[in-house]
């Protein structure tokens, strides 16, 4: 009977560890939160800093994320190593972190970056993740829905120009 309790107190010890480790290992988890916009390009006419998803060549692109920790608390550059924009071409774009608006009175900080969609680019979907690295090397990978007519898409046609 002894030796039953023993291996009972044993086995609550492990299992108490484990649980632990589990809810430890949760603990590190990341949540995404963002979106994409089209992003001031001289010479090009507004409205800028609203949702898209449809850009024409040489059009900005830019994302605003925000990344949060398992407590909602959100992580700057000192919890986070990188966050970075990866396109299904290839590319990878680092995001900064930072004010915004970044010139004149901020209402926001979150990472963001913008990329220019290229003057021969190829029309269609263009799939992206965004992987948030942490100052530990461990990384979590976010992406969109990967239904076509919500992914980034670029489409045929010139950019608006500004009214003079």
């Amino acid at each position: 009977m002894r030796g039953l309790r023993k291996l009972s107190t044993l086995t609550l010890c492990l299992t108490s560890v484990a649980l632990a480790t589990a809810a430890s290992a949760q603990d590190k988890r990341l949540f995404f939160e963002g979106d994409m916009v089209r992003s001031n390009q001289p010479g090009q006419a507004g409205p800028f800093c609203v949702l898209a998803n449809q850009f024409k060549r040489k059009e900005a692109v830019a994302w605003r994320i925000r990344v949060l920790d398992s407590t909602g608390q959100q992580m700057d550059d000192k919890g986070l190593k990188s966050v970075v924009v990866e396109l299904s071409d290839g590319q990878k774009l680092t995001t900064k972190f930072g004010p915004h608006p970044p010139r004149g009175t901020a209402t926001d900080h979150f990472w963001s970056v913008q990329w220019v969609v290229p003057a021969d680019y190829p029309t269609g979907s263009l799939v992206y993740k965004v992987v948030a690295t942490d100052t530990q090397g461990r990384s979590q990978t976010w992406e969109p829905f990967k239904r076509g007519p919500t992914q980034l898409t670029v489409i045929a046609g010139d950019p608006e120009p500004a009214k003079q």
